[in-house]
């Protein structure tokens, strides 16, 4: 048992109100959950996002220019980055995600077919400082996909987007896809499909917790919330108790009267200015953006000249 994730899970737990990181949504299963909610209907960020990338594709092989390695943050199956091979043509690609076995077994297979570019894997916590394989690359690129920037609240996503922006040293820059403002109703439909693979994916983070650290969570006892804070610009996941229900591990004990929850994700929406200006704040100098026609989503380019 890792003592670090130990401690973090039994603080957030813990807490009032219970909280545990987006980031232990990503075992196995948990991954390929996700794969399957990026297919839904509703689930509108994917398609959008690859409309975008597809439509714009020359203007953002433009605005790149140059690409001595493609850094790709919360790689996933690896299938957007691979997408913008044959556009961007890095001559290494370096897939960071949390779950290493999901991810090798997508570079193995993404190898066989690019074989002329150099690929590596690596086990990365994205709410962590950035740690990049030491090789040598000129220009890099880096690739944060599917507003998973909007997992990180506005103080945090200006830290980790300077931290990027400290990473390149004036050097290449950022592509990142980030999520907008949008009609409430579309949001809603969007964490809340009527085959409950989103809740699945949620319920299915209390399985993992129960692998890490030996809690006895038991599905029967929570349900899937999730919503629209207006206020916060966000929307809000969490797995809400069924029945009063006492949860124990390793000598702790953490208890949840009926309709209390834990806070499992926010996705926060951003308007195009608002994002812009961060960008700017954490030391990038200038942004490219594309948008969809309803500009429910957007693309951006921040690099320093």
């Amino acid at each position: 048992m890792n003592p670090l994730i130990l401690q973090e899970l039994t603080i957030g737990l813990q807490a009032k109100p219970a909280h545990i990181a987006p980031k232990f949504f990503y075992d196995e299963l948990g991954s390929k959950l996700f794969e399957a909610i990026t297919l839904l209907d509703e689930y509108y960020p994917t398609r959008t996002e690859a409309h975008i990338m597809s439509r714009y594709i020359h203007e953002i092989s433009a605005a790149v220019g140059d690409c001595d390695a493609l850094v790709d943050l919360g790689a996933g199956n690896c299938a957007k980055a691979s997408a913008l091979f044959e556009s961007l043509q890095p001559k290494q690609y370096w897939a960071l995600d949390i779950s290493k076995t999901f991810l090798d077994t997508a570079i193995a297979n993404l190898q066989k077919q690019f074989p002329n570019i150099a690929m590596i894997a690596q086990a990365c916590d994205l709410s962590q400082a950035i740690q990049l394989p030491d090789i040598a690359a000129q220009k890099k690129i880096f690739f944060y996909p599917g507003s998973s920037i909007g997992n990180f609240d506005p103080k945090e996503a200006h830290l980790f987007l300077q931290g990027i922006a400290q990473l390149l040293n004036g050097s290449g820059g950022l592509l990142i896809g980030v999520d907008l403002v949008k009609n409430r109703e579309v949001l809603h439909r969007a964490y809340n499909d009527s085959l409950g693979i989103t809740a699945a994916f949620n319920c299915n983070v209390l399985l993992h917790i129960n692998r890490l650290i030996g809690t006895n969570f038991c599905l029967e006892d929570w349900e899937h919330d999730s919503f629209f804070n207006e206020q916060a610009s966000r929307i809000e996941m969490h797995l809400r108790a069924k029945r009063d229900v006492t949860v124990s591990w390793d000598g702790h004990l953490a208890e949840f009267c009926k309709g209390e929850t834990i806070h499992t994700e926010n996705s926060y929406k951003y308007t195009q200015a608002g994002f812009q200006d961060l960008l700017k704040k954490a030391g990038f100098q200038k942004v490219v953006s594309w948008t969809d026609q309803n500009q429910n989503f957007m693309v951006c380019f921040a690099s320093f000249a």
